[in-house]
């Protein structure tokens, strides 16, 4: 089992930064790959980002191409989202997911995620 659980969310003004991070408990952190994902209200959930096991591959989605970036920390067991020149379309519930242990490449497709937090929101006003 891995537990997840985020933080770093908030208010922001619009063009404003924010850095999120999930903390996952478990051993096999460095031997999965692992992704966010956001969840506007009305809307289903989609794809942010994803960073394989090694953190050598990373994938975005379109809309946040160039203003966010995700990294990886193997000794922390921890992912973060870096998410700068926030607008208010970002507003969302951001969760982290866990890859099960050894699918070590990028997903961007919530089925395949195992393992998922409870999220933290993410406000953008203009």
């Amino acid at each position: 089992q891995v537990q997840l659980v985020e933080s770093g969310g908030g208010l922001v003004q619009t063009g404003g930064s924010l850095r999120l991070s999930c903390a996952a408990s478990g051993r096999t952190f460095s031997s999965r790959a692992m992704g966010w994902f956001r969840q506007a209200p009305g809307k289903e959930r989609e794809f942010v980002a994803s960073i394989s096991a090694s953190g050598g591959s990373t994938s975005y989605a379109d809309s946040v191409k160039g203003r966010f970036t995700i990294v990886r920390d193997d000794a922390k067991n921890t992912v973060y989202l870096q998410m700068n020149s926030l607008k208010p379309e970002d507003t969302a519930v951001y969760s982290c997911a866990a890859r099960k242990d050894l699918r070590i490449a990028t997903a961007t497709r919530v089925y395949e995620y195992a393992y998922w937090g409870q999220g933290t929101q993410v406000t953008v006003s203009s």
